[in-house]
């Protein structure tokens, strides 16, 4: 809590303790204003800016800030007539004290020193103090506002994890099956070889590891692999010239890789860095023909050249492997596309991945935009996603902000609006009408009168989404207009009334995409212009429920029911799926199915680049359009 401020007194008595005008003490718990004819206890005001708690002290001084002492002149520090005290000269000595100095006693009633010589400095202390304290005071905001709640939340576990390993170490195997080693020849003495055609025809990955590792994000280790080896020969030792196939084995093959994830420049997640060391323990070659002998002897130049070249093909073939292949896997992943012929969504990530040794968080914005106004942001004032669990594979999180920006942006396409006319009327509900509004329809021209209905029914504000332990529901206002309809001439309009609806919301998700099933719960409507009429269309409330159970329900349901993809790579779905509500989010929590192998989907997307997401058509602010 900061203590009240008090202002010493501009002028007059305020001078005599020793006060200048302007400068500022904290006193307590309450502030103290000085004016013109009334002291301010000075000795307690500088007690306090030197850190005392306590009263004034009388006849000893105590400390003083140095951004409120003034500059040293020919007569001391008190040569601006701060603290010149009670019948003591400006010349009085200084006393050391905490701070290295105590100023002299305090001014005396008669002493009329200017206090322009350091009135600026007490100034200048106090706006520098202000900023300071300002500064503080913001941090904690900006440090808020520096990191935006996400709007979806997706968490791998250490479970998934192990899934990834499996798919990923064939991927591997495929990586350094393909490995390319360049020539090796070479002479010593009389013996000269020459190694080609050098071909990886087995490989054994009997002990790997995947892992999470803070600050590095993920480690994979291959630990006592060993890989066949297969290549061409030429030697010529003396006189004898050799052509055959050489079959060689790595034992002891040892690399460890570290990726570093991060998002790029449009927030997608990408592989940003790799660091690789591979090491081969012992190599053997074996020979075959009548000079096998020979060449088992001399063959320590070619292993060992051998396990060389090999070694020095592991870690580029992995870097190729992740920054580029992966890479191009990751590209998948939906960051901002559109939906349907009015919306789109942006699953852009926040910030970098956070990564614990169990765990893997990626915060994605999830806000959906309407199409025709894409640079607009909706600010996210919801409740941020918090996922404790970690028994299944994967968790995805979604807050009430991803639900509101979709109905925001839905509202701002003028989508939530539907209009019946004639015969789309329930011929039930046209005759309660026209029993109902019978006065106003009597009182109207004959030409009028059996003039066809129109219901006009609309939203009037973006729906809300609330998310709680019990259950998900969204409210919606809107407002219904009745009208007579004459050929010819201009609606008759018979009734106006206000709506108000619950819905109850079940998310699953299927597959990669998030599906909504709504219901319709709590039902109201009343007159805009009087209570009196608000009583007479009760008997509207059992009718106008079941024509939206009926008629607006399944065409909501049937846009819903489509869903929204959940941003993962191509080729992996999730199973098992279990829906948990919160208090302001709710949490999906799966396994993951890898329907299509790694490589599979690299040559799918790699060869050929993703094609940028063509519009479907353009946005429609047509009411009709639900």
């Amino acid at each position: 809590m900061l203590r009240d401020v008090a202002v010493a007194a501009r002028a007059g008595r305020g001078a005599r303790y020793g006060v200048l005008p302007g400068a500022v003490c904290v006193v307590g718990s309450r502030a103290w204003r000085s004016a013109r004819g009334r002291g301010v206890r000075a000795a307690r005001c500088l007690s306090v800016l030197a850190g005392s708690r306590g009263p004034a002290l009388r006849g000893r001084h105590p400390p003083v800030p140095p951004c409120l002492l003034p500059a040293a002149g020919p007569q001391g520090v008190a040569a601006g007539g701060l603290y010149k005290g009670r019948g003591t000269s400006a010349s009085s000595k200084e006393t050391p004290g905490a701070t290295g100095v105590l100023p002299p006693s305090l001014p005396s009633r008669d002493s009329a020193s200017p206090h322009q010589g350091s009135r600026g400095q007490v100034i200048l202390c106090e706006m520098a103090a202000g900023s300071r304290l300002l500064l503080l005071l913001l941090l904690p905001c900006l440090a808020t506002a520096s990191r935006s709640p996400p709007g979806c939340r997706i968490r791998i576990t250490s479970k998934g994890l192990d899934l990834v390993k499996q798919e990923g170490l064939r991927f591997v195997e495929q990586e350094l099956e393909n490995i390319t080693v360049s020539d090796l020849h070479g002479k010593e003495g009389q013996f000269h070889y020459n190694i080609s055609q050098v071909k990886v025809v087995d490989l054994q990955l009997p002990f790997s590891d995947l892992h999470f590792q803070p600050q590095q994000h993920l480690a994979f280790n291959i630990n006592n692999a060993s890989i066949s080896l297969c290549f061409r020969r030429q030697l010529l030792y003396w006189f004898f010239y050799d052509i055959g196939s050489i079959n060689a084995s790595a034992d002891g093959v040892h690399i460890h890789t570290v990726l570093r994830l991060a998002k790029d420049e449009v927030g997608r997640l990408k592989i940003s860095n790799i660091t690789c060391n591979a090491s081969i323990a012992r190599m053997h070659a074996g020979f075959s023909g009548t000079l096998r002998k020979v060449y088992e002897f001399l063959s320590t130049f070619i292993v060992t050249g051998m396990r060389f070249l090999v070694s020095q093909q592991i870690c580029p073939s992995l870097e190729h492997a992740s920054l580029v292949l992966l890479n191009s896997l990751l590209d998948t992943v939906p960051v901002r596309n559109y939906v349907d012929d009015h919306i789109g969504i942006d699953y852009s990530l926040l910030r970098d991945p956070s990564v614990s040794p169990d765990t893997l968080d990626l915060d994605f914005k999830g806000m959906f935009f309407y199409r025709a106004r894409e640079s607009q942001e909706l600010e996210n004032h919801a409740v941020e996603p918090v996922i404790k669990e970690t028994e299944r594979m994967v968790y995805v999180a979604f807050s009430e902000y991803f639900f509101d920006s979709a109905m925001h942006a839905y509202f701002q396409a003028g989508v939530l609006a539907i209009e019946l006319e004639g015969e789309k009327v329930p011929k039930d509900l046209e005759v309660l009408l026209r029993a109902t509004f019978f006065g106003t329809i009597f009182m109207l021209s004959p030409a009028v009168v059996d003039a066809p209905l129109r219901l006009v029914l609309q939203v009037s504000a973006p729906p809300r989404c609330v998310i709680k332990p019990s259950g998900t529901s969204v409210s919606v206002s809107a407002f219904l207009n009745i009208s007579l309809v004459p050929a010819g001439r201009p609606a008759v309009q018979l009734s106006s009334m206000a709506m108000e609806t619950k819905l109850s919301a079940k998310v699953f998700l299927q597959g990669k995409a998030l599906r909504v099933q709504l219901d319709l719960r709590r039902f109201r409507i009343y007159s805009k212009q009087s209570a009196l009429e608000s009583l007479a269309l009760f008997s509207l409330q059992a009718p106008l429920k079941t024509l939206l159970q009926l008629t607006i329900m399944p065409i909501i349901n049937e846009r819903t029911r489509k869903g929204v993809q959940i941003p993962l790579p191509e080729g992996m779905d999730f199973t098992k799926e279990v829906v948990t509500n919160h208090a302001g989010f709710l949490t999906v929590g799966a396994d993951l199915h890898f329907q299509k192998g790694l490589r599979e989907v690299i040559e799918k997307y790699h060869a050929v680049p993703a094609a940028p997401t063509s519009p479907p058509a353009a946005p429609s602010a047509d009411p009709r359009q639900l």
